[in-house]
């Protein structure tokens, strides 16, 4: 299995910080994994993927996509090949749903019938009607939609790399737990590297084919649902799962996979 993403001794601080945000961080994320970074709010997860598409850039250390030091790499071009999926959709309130969706295959100069298409093939993969909704303006979708459209927009231009920085933050239970089979659907028929942020433990155990877990900049595990229940690596991760009951439960699913 070939390496989508490595970090090589990475190290990432910012003014007013106690501690680095990333902190001598090496990991290999591998293609076709999920990828769920899990810990508590200032812990690193959002600065490690925005080192990914270059938003930010290290201190420190090298950060490769499929072998390329993406500090050589133009950030806008390598941004147009990774999907990124953010809480607040990031969608154009001027723009219709399909007009959002062929942003960036419309910079990469697709042609128009090819555009239509994907564009229709994407608002059915994720469960929207294209003679409904592709018309419509944000402003007339509700959370879950907006959500399931910025999840199409990212997937436009067909990446082999997905970002996701926490998106289901703010929806309902229901829509939410309607949203991860969908996620997990579409990961499982794409063969695509997912690497999804959340602090909801439930919901990186139900998702991850890895679970990475940070706290103050550090890794302090990375493996699959099942081994971090079963071995958790540090005080940290045992404290993490104890505040939820986790390390008691078991016939839970994660990834597809019953502990």
């Amino acid at each position: 299995m070939s390496t989508a993403v490595e970090f090589k001794d990475v190290s990432k601080s910012f003014p007013g910080m106690s501690h680095p945000a990333l902190d001598h961080v090496s990991l290999k994320i591998e293609e076709g994994e999920l990828v769920c970074v899990l810990g508590t709010s200032g812990g690193g997860k959002t600065t490690l993927i925005k080192l990914i598409n270059r938003l930010h850039d290290p201190d420190a250390g090298q950060v490769l996509v499929e072998g390329r030091d993406v500090a050589q790499a133009d950030p806008v071009e390598l941004r147009r090949g990774i999907g990124y999926v953010i809480q607040q959709t990031g969608l154009f309130p001027h723009m219709t749903v399909a007009e959002n969706i062929a942003c960036v295959p419309e910079i990469l100069k697709w042609d128009r019938a090819r555009i239509t298409a994907r564009v229709d093939e994407l608002l059915n993969l994720v469960g929207l009607d294209p003679v409904e909704f592709k018309d419509r303006y944000p402003r007339q979708l509700s959370g879950g939609q907006q959500q399931r459209v910025g999840l199409a927009r990212a997937l436009a231009a067909n990446p082999s790399l997905m970002l996701f920085d926490e998106p289901f933050g703010a929806i309902d239970a229901i829509t939410r737990a309607t949203l991860q089979d969908e996620l997990l659907r579409i990961h499982r028929g794409s063969g695509k590297t997912f690497i999804f942020v959340t602090h909801d433990i439930a919901e990186a155990l139900k998702l991850g084919t890895k679970v990475l877990v940070l706290d103050q900049g550090r890794v302090q595990q990375y493996g699959t649902p099942r081994e971090v229940l079963e071995s958790p690596a540090t005080p940290f991760v045992r404290a993490l799962l104890e505040s939820g009951g986790w390390l008691e439960r078991r016939g839970y699913v994660t990834g597809g996979a019953a502990i």
